[in-house]
């Protein structure tokens, strides 16, 4: 949930790209926290273990500007996509405002991107949060390696909620931003409709 501070006009908001192991999340925030004045945002922030070198849980708020007379930072975190981190996912997840799920578009990964959309959808619920209503987008990674499954065939098998999605090749920065704006953009509208109905 949206952390709405009206004493000092501050919404911070909460954004978790999750997904398969290895399928572009970290390379994801690396590249929008390279392109994020250094003025405007934190350090990245990692959590390595010695059993996954994938595995961050990146802290990054982003100024958005005023909106509405407040002033708009996003905190964007990854997720572990091992398995035997399943219970840092969950953390991670809770009072997420916003989901992009990172698709590894390499056919051989076609079953790790299945069980990791079906595993965000029970850590949501464990969080008290619903897949059906979240803002989410989807980004089908990796557009450039060899054997890759159509965007189409990805279509029917993963985004079977029909949300938006992006093709990206996130380690040229192809695609990433759009993304962002994306998921950004729906979240903001559920603040606008949070702060209208209280009156904000």
């Amino acid at each position: 949930m949206s952390l709405i501070k009206y004493a000092t006009k501050e919404i911070t908001c909460k954004i978790v790209y999750y997904g398969p192991g290895r399928s572009g999340k970290t390379t994801n925030l690396k590249y929008i926290h390279s392109r994020v004045p250094a003025s405007k945002k934190t350090e990245l922030m990692s959590l390595a273990t010695e059993r996954d070198r994938t595995l961050f849980f990146d802290f990054l708020p982003l100024e958005l500007g005023k909106f509405g007379g407040f002033t708009t930072k996003f905190q964007l975190y990854t997720v572990p996509g091992q398995v035997y981190y399943d219970s840092t996912r969950r953390l991670v997840l809770q009072g997420a405002d916003g989901v992009v799920f990172v698709v590894d578009s390499q056919r051989e990964r076609l079953q790790d991107n299945v069980e990791s959309f079906e595993n965000l959808k029970e850590n949501l619920e464990k969080n008290g949060l619903s897949i059906y209503t979240i803002p989410l987008v989807i980004q089908y990674n990796k557009r450039d390696l060899d054997d890759i499954v159509p965007v189409q065939e990805l279509e029917e098998i993963i985004n079977v909620l029909g949300v938006p999605s992006f093709e990206a090749i996130a380690i040229m920065g192809k695609g990433v931003i759009e993304t962002f704006k994306a998921i950004g953009s729906m979240v903001l509208q559920v603040i606008r409709k949070k702060l209208e109905g209280s009156g904000g």
